[in-house]
């Protein structure tokens, strides 16, 4: 079944039954679908909006193991993360790609000392194989020093990995719904209740308000933010409160500096921010850590976030962040485990899964995660469901590709070069955004264009009408929003007016 057949099926009759019904198209209910479906499971999947809408394209976009979460004695959580980095690189070396971190020694906070050691555990706990080790770094004489106050003559340089979120969420839901599952966007779960020893799941479109219901042995609850409203209001159980909500803010700005490396930056209140090399000419900031309180569709990156971000980083920057620097904001929600931390920056990041069975009808609710632990929460959400889909295949997704991710680690400079030479109209940032973007899939979308001109309509930044009726046909994309802002990021690039000129052609497909 193809992405586009999935997410056109229309609302399946209440005699056929799947074996697991997901709510929320994040990177954990795609995750687990991606996995159920490829270990033979009937699998339906619903989004009350878009792919990644919410906290899955609002991360920093890192697989990393969490260097900040070894001084809250994380070791489990670290572990995990710094191990599945590599398989997770394997996996989509389109997508994602090993990134330097500089993380300067400022005097007055961590000492020398504590941070060698904190890299020495970091480089060791995981088995690191391809990423490079740390190393002491002069910064008068460095270049990743240029760009830094005078008196910061010391730091070290350590290795992580960069992802684009929202891609991953999208490649998940394809590859999902490639191996059988059907997936359904803007189709909002309004009630759900065990029956006859399974779940009946009543859906509405948000789009025509049609509603229809389906059958499920066992159902997913991987809301994000909202998983507890699910509990509460479309389940109609009287659970209490599992998850904290915690504001994750970013700014993106000019450039602030030409090397490939990225920093991280230390600061007096215990907190870590970054500064990131981020789509070619722009610089990503972030993170704050706020506890959030109101709607998590509302969730915006306040002036005084902003200000708390450009204040951090010009700690060390020669040149001070201004305001008129920003070309942008995001803000995301995090919905971790409340395990009753004193602050959110304490709060775990690990996952919690909860399974319980009434009626023969299972239900796991995922609390917490991380991006970078996605795969493995999916096998530990199906490990869990084992004992009530006794039909379920085993583990397989460990090392296996993601849509267009069939090529080496290190082959998208070959995988560039041969696509502008198959396509010489190319020019070669527009034919290297395209494999960053689809990978080895890029040749396919292009398959029969030899002119600019076969790429139909340009709507700005290099965004041709074969590109986005790729994302309509494969993609879930039904608005510009989607593909300007979370299928790529050529929102930063393109006018308001070209967008909405996108969105018109759109609707009018």
């Amino acid at each position: 079944m193809t992405a586009q057949s999935a997410a056109a099926t229309p609302g399946t009759p209440t005699g056929e039954i799947y074996d697991l019904a997901v709510i929320g198209g994040g990177v954990n209910g795609c995750g687990i679908a991606r996995d159920a479906a490829g270990r033979g499971l009937k699998v339906h999947l619903c989004e009350a909006q878009d792919l990644a809408q919410a906290t899955s394209s609002a991360s920093t976009k890192l697989f990393h193991g969490g260097l900040r979460y070894l001084e809250f004695y994380e070791f489990s959580l670290v572990r995990k993360a710094l191990i599945e980095r590599e398989t997770l690189l394997r996996a989509m070396p389109h997508i994602a790609w090993p990134l330097r971190f500089v993380l300067p020694h400022s005097p007055g906070l961590r000492p020398a000392w504590l941070l060698r050691l904190g890299l020495f555990i970091y480089d060791h706990l995981g088995g690191r194989k391809i990423l490079p080790a740390t190393r002491t770094l002069n910064l008068r004489e460095a270049e990743v020093g240029k760009p830094l106050k005078p008196e910061l003559t010391r730091g070290f340089e350590y290795s992580d990995c960069w992802v684009q979120d929202s891609r991953l969420v999208t490649l998940n839901a394809r590859d999902a719904a490639d191996r059988g599952a059907e997936i359904r966007t803007r189709t909002r779960l309004i009630h759900a209740k065990r029956e006859d020893g399974t779940w009946l799941l009543t859906h509405r479109d948000e789009a025509t308000g049609e509603t229809s219901e389906i059958r499920a042995r066992a159902l997913v609850n991987a809301a994000g933010p909202w998983v507890d409203d699910v509990l509460r209001t479309m389940l109609g159980l009287n659970a209490p409160a599992h998850i904290r909500l915690v504001r994750g803010s970013h700014i993106v700005t000019r450039k602030l500096f030409d090397h490939d490396r990225a920093y991280i930056f230390q600061n007096a209140d215990g907190r870590i921010v970054f500064a990131i090399p981020y789509e070619g000419d722009y610089t990503l900031i972030g993170t704050t850590d706020r506890d959030h309180r109101e709607d998590p569709s509302e969730a915006r990156c306040t002036e005084e976030e902003a200000d708390y971000l450009r204040a951090v980083a010009s700690e060390y920057f020669a040149r001070p962040i201004e305001a008129e620097d920003i070309v942008w904001t995001y803000s995301g929600v995090r919905p971790l485990y409340d395990d009753g931390a004193k602050s959110a920056t304490q709060a775990t990041r690990d996952y919690v899964l909860q399974v319980e069975a009434e009626g023969g009808a299972a239900l796991l609710n995922v609390f917490g995660g991380k991006i970078t632990t996605y795969r493995r929460l999916a096998e530990s959400a199906l490990e869990k469901l084992a004992p009530h889909l006794p039909k379920m295949g085993k583990p397989w997704t460990a090392g296996v590709p993601l849509p267009g991710g069939n090529f080496p680690v290190d082959g998208v400079p070959a995988l560039t070069d041969r696509l502008q030479a198959a396509h010489p109209f190319l020019a070669p940032g527009q034919a290297a955004r395209l494999i960053r973007t689809y990978g080895a899939e890029a040749a396919e979308m292009l398959e029969g264009a030899s002119s600019a001109e076969d790429m139909g309509r340009d709507f700005g930044a290099g965004l041709t009408a074969r590109e986005v009726r790729w994302l309509m046909d494969r993609e879930w994309a039904r608005e510009a929003e989607d593909v300007v802002w979370r299928r790529t990021r050529l929102g930063l690039r393109m006018t308001a007016d070209q967008i909405a000129a996108l969105d018109d052609w759109m609707k009018a497909a």
